[in-house]
């Protein structure tokens, strides 16, 4: 298996938060999204490397509560792009909830740990991201 991110394979990934961690996978998304219609092996290789960052997620043991969660966005991404998409969800919707990682893993002082100050383990993609 090749690794995208060997510098994080080895154990840095765990270092970040996991808004960190949820903002990066967030950055792969946008990246695939932005490349579907310009260059497929471009979005491929984006999409694969999220997928790589959703699986350093899942092995960080301070992440164990929230698994589920992890797990569930996992799924429902590789469904949305190779899976037929059954879920009915949309470029907007994935944006819209990463979106919500990206200003609490800038300034994690200034927030409640929550994106939005939300509940959002309860917000997930399964409920329309």
């Amino acid at each position: 298996m090749n690794l995208a991110h060997k510098d994080l394979a080895g154990g840095r990934w765990f270092e970040f938060s996991l808004l960190e961690q949820m903002a990066n996978i967030g950055s792969e998304i946008f990246r695939t999204i932005s490349w579907r219609d310009k260059n497929k092996d471009y979005q491929q290789k984006a999409f694969e490397r999220s997928l790589e960052l959703f699986d350093f997620t899942v092995l960080d043991p301070k992440n164990r509560k929230r698994l589920k969660e992890i797990l569930r966005a996992r799924e429902l991404w590789a469904d949305y792009i190779y899976g037929g998409n059954q879920y009915n969800q949309t470029d907007i919707l994935w944006q819209n909830y990463f979106y919500a990682f990206n200003r609490p893993a800038r300034n994690p002082h200034g927030s409640s740990g929550r994106p939005g100050g939300r509940g959002w383990a309860s917000d997930g993609p399964s409920r329309g991201v």
